[in-house]
């Protein structure tokens, strides 16, 4: 069939373009740009069948869209990209420089107080810190599969600036000469707590992980698997940002910390509204999803 290309954003055309009737939106991406070569690159493009529509989903085929010969595919330019691995990488490898540099060169940051012992409870943060973004780098490299090749390069800054800024925040508070430990009992209990959220949100990414084929783009359905942490797919559509905010809370009780519980709960929410949206989406998409699953909190939202 043939197509006629339009820009979104003036619907100026781009020109005609002969395409294959049941090619996906995936590779249609690539194919306009090889025959069209004023549009932008195929990861820049989001198409849509109206100027403000909705971005069609890449596993969208013209089919399933009901688009016969002659139709209109609108792009929108989303502007330079960059890779989710990249992003991802710069973001968490950040916040292991900045904690460290407050926990193992005091004096830059505090001068002359710096002489005073660090309490055994800022270790223990600092072990923590290491442990959690050393983590997310080597599931960033060995375990996840993303679903998009790239996204806008401005979540680079926003993303870094989020993680890294609210890093120093808390660490600044955590590692000063001032900083006064909790009760032993609760930094144990609550340090108990963080390791239990940690193994649940690696265990939950390993099974996240299991369901999609390698060079694949299959959706299916969120389950648990032998491992007893993953159980929590029986509650929650998302368990992964369940035990990540169950992680920082965890730190934030561990040290005391009014900036760590700050940052606890600026992530809760964002990821409250991720959960939010794939919640929706799976019980769209899969007819059969559990309906007792709730988004990202058991038997609440």
């Amino acid at each position: 069939m043939e197509l006629e290309i339009l820009n979104a954003k003036n619907s100026k055309p781009y020109g005609k373009c002969r395409v294959p009737n049941d090619i996906v939106v995936g590779d249609l991406r690539a194919l306009i740009h090889q025959k069209l070569k004023s549009t932008p690159v195929a990861d820049r493009q989001s198409l849509r069948l109206e100027p403000r529509g909705k971005a069609l989903k890449d596993t969208d085929s013209l089919q399933a869209l009901k688009l016969i010969d002659g139709d209109k595919l609108y792009i929108k330019d989303l502007g330079p990209q960059i890779g989710w691995k990249t992003v991802f990488l710069a973001e968490y490898a950040g916040p292991l420089v900045v904690y460290l540099l407050f926990y193992t060169r005091p004096e830059l940051v505090y001068g002359n107080a710096a002489n005073i012992k660090i309490s055994l409870t800022a270790h223990i943060a600092a072990i923590c810190y290491t442990v959690h973004y050393v983590k997310r780098l080597l599931e960033t490299i060995f375990v996840h599969r993303f679903s998009h090749a790239t996204m806008p390069l401005r979540n680079l800054f926003k993303n870094c600036s989020y993680y890294w800024g609210f890093t120093a925040y808390v660490s600044y508070h955590v590692n000063h000469p001032l900083f006064t430990a909790p009760s032993p009992l609760q930094v144990w209990i609550a340090l108990g707590a963080f390791a239990f959220c940690e193994f649940g949100n690696f265990s939950v990414h390993i099974a996240l992980r299991n369901l999609r084929p390698p060079g694949t783009k299959v959706r299916k359905i969120p389950k648990p698997d032998s491992n007893p942490l993953t159980n929590l797919f029986n509650l929650v559509s998302c368990p992964n940002y369940t035990y990540e905010i169950g992680a920082w809370i965890s730190f934030s009780i561990m040290t005391s910390c009014l900036p760590a519980l700050m940052f606890a709960l600026a992530g809760a929410f964002q990821m409250t509204v991720w959960a939010l949206a794939k919640h929706r989406n799976y019980r769209k998409e899969f007819k059969d999803y559990p309906r007792n699953r709730r988004a990202i909190f058991p038997f609440i939202l």
